[in-house]
């Protein structure tokens, strides 16, 4: 099953010893899973207050410049790793390094079940996008 890891950290400054101790940690991490053929992908974002928000009311799209939400916690980055088990994803997470903005975070586990297919069948158009989705 692959799984998303989501990176959240807290702004905070950092020395640029710590930094270097946390990208050792992400490099050691992405090695490992690469040698082990379960790395498919990892990347930081830019720092939150690059982000665009984008919403649609009545039509109408609005932009905001920012994150969604003022929270202690930003979304930092990501890994995708194609794990055996939740357990597995979880023992990776656990050596992730979350202080990636200077203060350490947390890491969110999320399963990626994958796009149904475009050729649903017709049952499956009745359903609820949620509901297709979580198939």
């Amino acid at each position: 099953m692959r799984y998303m890891l989501l990176i959240y950290t807290q702004q905070s400054p950092a020395s640029p010893e710590e930094m270097e101790r946390v990208k050792q940690a992400h490099w050691e991490v992405m090695e490992e899973t690469t040698r082990k053929g379960i790395f498919q992908g990892a990347e930081p974002l830019a720092p939150t207050g690059t982000a665009t928000t984008v919403r649609v009311h009545n039509g109408a799209v609005l932009t905001t410049d920012g994150p969604f939400a003022e929270t202690k916690e930003q979304l930092a980055g990501y890994y995708i790793l194609d794990c055996k088990d939740l357990d597995e994803a979880i023992s990776y997470a656990a050596r992730i390094p979350s202080a990636c903005g200077g203060k350490p975070g947390c890491i969110e586990i999320r399963a990626l079940p994958g796009l149904p297919s475009r050729d649903a069948s017709a049952e499956q158009a009745e359903q609820k996008p949620e509901a297709v989705l979580a198939q």
